[in-house]
């Protein structure tokens, strides 16, 4: 048996610097071992300690150029909660409005057609699996009357990066936007209006804001319309006409994850009455209000938990974080428990209810309130350290441990559990019932750029899969986009109505430096990678520690040996299960692979290595390898 080496370093067209290494079996194209390293350190966490807990909203936004909206609302809902404060209805529908556009309705398609989709173009399909291209030539396209697009071919050779006309479009969507999001945010990627308790945009003209928003969002509508046709398109032709070299569907069956999925979503759009009025029912006190955070999380017009395959183990975030530990056995960390470093406070064992945190086993110390970051560079060992990303995993009420999955699909994966509905008004936004999940986009939607299909109302069905897989993640993320925008449009008709109830108003009373003289707290929610978690505790307007994980945190965690049966061979982060679970379908000698299979794996979660502070190891003492056969510096060069 001859295998084949590879190291990819960097995989491309991703946020930040990643590097996958890979054993192949050039007999049966198996992936026997995966490894990715992230050779960044954030380090935000250390120099966020003293710092007045509404600084974190600014700082944390700064971790990334991309996702900075994610880090700052995050940071807005930990504020919140640690102060005992939340926004007047005005202030959470504009607080939606505005992410549902600088991040998912910019994010999603970016991400899809720029970064993700020269992966299926003609440039590469041609080129490395050309029995496919062929193939893409003959099959018709089913939703050619919303994109336009005769053929799958004729898709793929308009994802050509730069000429391709998708690529180009995309350009110019993600732009407008931008402009409807940063109309309520003063700027992108870094909101400027965001404070605890409220949001400071500008309301003099607040009627004309809307009017600009309403007419980004008729021609983003028609746009999201094509964008998840041609996805649509393209997962069925990877499903029904492209098979993996032991004959399975490539679509059901390439880059899966875990077995049982295991997925996680904080949820979104914070319904406006609802978080508004817990701070009513708290009457000020914060520990009120923790207790009535998985109400208001709940709530949401995106839904919250954790489910372990088709099952929802808690629908409730305050209960979920319980058991959410940090380990540092395979990063360059130091392990703070096994040096006795406790936060300036001491340990917390309980949360603010009095729940012991990791229900009373002795690993609380390595839940998020109680972590410090302690930076131990070393070179690259795969037998023992070999990341910066740390290792987050779900401790259950039965004692066992779970690897963690996050992103659209696990947002979608939720909400159709959940056997729900979200409606304003006359307009339906969605609705589930355990196993299937309906997006309603309303017609009326003219755009000039765009075939007149994507005038038209449109209801998209996306059926719970059995797993999470490369291009499962694809058409979760289509689908997701389309939700967004349905909910950008009940957020717009919510507005209206408060305007016509004359509740304009968006912010409690608040000043800088208002805070218990002791809180702590956490904030989740759902952004285009995942869900960005934030803990935090302060003393007297101070924080004593602060504590976030990147949405990609959990996906790209190393492996390690924390996991219990039936994740016990499978206690690695979705990045590498996701490799391991590849096979190489390109129609070239082994000693040609590029590994196109495993990045688009990779790349289906969309990585973003970005938010971290640069601190990068050089030079040949920084990696530790036997023998490496193949090793490819560009693979944007695909």
């Amino acid at each position: 048996m001859s295998t084949i080496k590879l190291l990819i370093d960097p995989i491309t067209r991703i946020e930040g610097h990643l590097a996958l290494y890979a054993e192949v079996d050039a007999a049966t194209r198996a992936v026997s071992t995966a490894k990715t390293t992230a050779m960044m350190f954030r380090g935000f966490e250390v120099f966020l300690r003293g710092r007045s807990p509404e600084d974190a909203i600014a700082i944390t936004s700064r971790s990334c150029g991309v996702c900075g909206a994610a880090h700052a609302n995050a940071s807005t809902r930990a504020c919140d909660a640690a102060a005992g404060m939340t926004p007047l209805p005005m202030g959470n529908v504009l607080r939606n409005l505005a992410y549902a556009m600088t991040d998912y309705t910019y994010d999603h398609p970016l991400i899809l057609n720029m970064l993700e989709g020269p992966d299926y173009s003609e440039l590469i399909v041609s080129k490395l699996t050309p029995s496919v291209w062929q193939t893409g030539q003959q099959t018709p396209a089913k939703y050619s009357s919303i994109h336009g697009y005769r053929t799958i071919a004729d898709i793929m050779r308009d994802l050509n990066p730069i000429q391709g006309r998708i690529w180009q479009l995309t350009v110019k969507y993600q732009r407008i936007a931008r402009e409807a999001g940063v109309l309520i945010y003063g700027r992108h990627a870094h909101p400027a209006t965001l404070i605890p308790g409220g949001i400071s945009t500008d309301i003099t003209n607040l009627a004309s804001l809307l009017q600009e928003y309403y007419a980004r969002l008729s021609l983003l509508t028609a746009w999201v319309k094509f964008v998840w046709a041609i996805w649509q398109d393209l997962y069925e032709f990877f499903r029904d006409h492209v098979s993996t070299p032991d004959g399975q569907p490539y679509a059901l069956t390439q880059g899966k994850t875990h077995d049982p999925p295991v997925m996680l979503a904080g949820g979104w759009s914070d319904d406006p009455e609802v978080y508004s009025n817990i701070y009513d029912e708290a009457g000020g006190d914060w520990v009120k209000m923790y207790s009535l955070l998985d109400k208001a999380y709940n709530a949401r017009w995106e839904k919250p938990g954790f489910a372990i395959g088709h099952e929802i183990y808690s629908p409730n975030p305050t209960e979920i974080q319980l058991g959410y530990l940090e380990f540092a056995d395979s990063s360059f960390y130091e392990d703070w428990v096994k040096a006795n470093v406790a936060p300036p406070y001491g340990w917390l064992k309980t949360d603010p209810l009095g729940r012991e945190l990791a229900y009373g086993t002795d690993l609380y110390k390595y839940h998020m309130w109680n972590r410090t970051t302690i930076p131990k560079p070393g070179a690259i060992n795969f037998a023992e350290k070999y990341t910066w990303d740390a290792e987050p995993r779900l401790l259950l009420k039965d004692g066992k441990i779970a690897p963690i999955e996050t992103g659209p699909i696990s947002q979608l994966w939720l909400n159709t559990l959940h056997a729900t509905k979200v409606e304003v008004d006359n307009h339906k936004a969605w609705e589930s019932n355990g196993s299937q999940l309906k997006v309603y986009l309303p017609g009326g939607t003219v755009n000039p750029d765009l075939p007149p299909g994507t005038a038209e109302e449109l209801v998209i069905t996306w059926n719970l899969p059995k797993y999470s897989t490369t291009m499962e993640r694809l058409l979760a993320r289509a689908v997701h986009l389309a939700l967004v925008v349905s909910l950008a449009w009940a957020n717009l008709l919510y507005a209206f109505k408060l305007i016509n109830a004359g509740k304009i108003q968006t912010s409690r009373p608040w000043s800088y430096g208002k805070w218990p003289s002791f809180s702590y707290s956490f904030g989740w929610w759902q952004v285009p990678r995942g869900n960005c978690m934030h803990w935090l505790v302060q003393q007297n307007g101070r924080l004593a520690n602060y504590q976030y994980e990147a949405p990609t945190t959990p996906n790209v965690s190393p492996t390690n040996n924390r996991c219990t049966d039936p994740w016990k061979g499978q206690c690695a982060g979705p990045f590498e299960m996701s490799v391991r679970n590849s096979k190489v379908t390109e129609e070239v000698p082994p000693d040609q692979w590029t590994g196109l299979d495993l990045v688009r794996a990779i790349r289906s979660f969309d990585p973003c290595l970005a938010c971290a502070v640069h601190f990068e190891a050089k030079g040949e003492g920084g990696r530790v390898y036997n023998v490496i056969e193949k090793v490819i510096w560009n693979a944007c060069s695909l």
